[in-house]
């Protein structure tokens, strides 16, 4: 059956493919698609120690099957940042990845928790919550990281230029003389 992976990315500059945190024969295949690799990933140890395999897996997929495949970065999910062991996982992650560990962190949130149980994602249920910011924050990080701009800020651009180039052509009125009365400051 054929794909129509080509024509696909013409017209989104991402194509997110979400897969589950085995490394099955779905998820070798997003691999194998892909030409970068987010990888969310909780502040805690046993977090930490799966690392090493998933880079000796990044590796292998690189050499056999995908050479264009790289690390897009490290995504800390379920972060609370009021305890010591997410600060000292972050911090052991920042000395492993350096600039691929995302500034932006999904915090720990039950409007997050809630949205799927009522059928929506969480920046319609409960878009001024603090995961719904930082989910924006994230896609934010990552239009930066690929020197690429929201639609967001290209529509508020272009807003602004349009008031300016308004403003330009809005001239004031000379101010007349009353023929009432004689103001002391127009004589």
């Amino acid at each position: 059956m054929a794909f129509g992976g080509a024509i696909a990315r013409d017209d989104y500059p991402f194509i997110l493919l979400d897969c589950p945190p085995a490394l099955d024969l779905l998820t070798l295949n997003a691999l194998v698609a892909a030409d970068g690799l987010l990888v969310p990933m909780q502040a805690e140890y046993f977090a930490l120690e799966g690392i090493s395999e998933l880079m000796s897996t990044l590796d292998r997929v690189t050499q056999a099957f995908n050479p264009s495949l790289s690390l897009e970065g490290v995504l800390l999910t379920m972060y609370d940042d009021r305890t010591n062991l997410a600060l000292q996982v972050t911090e052991n992650l920042k000395s492993f990845f350096d600039d691929k560990l995302l500034k932006t962190s999904i915090p720990r949130n039950v409007r997050l928790a809630e949205a799927p149980s009522h059928g929506k994602p969480v920046a319609l249920y409960d878009a001024k919550s603090r995961g719904a910011e930082a989910y924006r924050e994230l896609a934010l990080e990552i239009l930066q990281r690929n020197n690429l701009e929201s639609p967001e800020v290209k529509r508020r651009q272009a807003a602004a230029a349009a008031a300016a180039s308004a403003l330009k052509s809005f001239q004031i009125p000379e101010k007349k003389k009353s023929r009432f009365w004689q103001s002391n400051k127009e004589t």
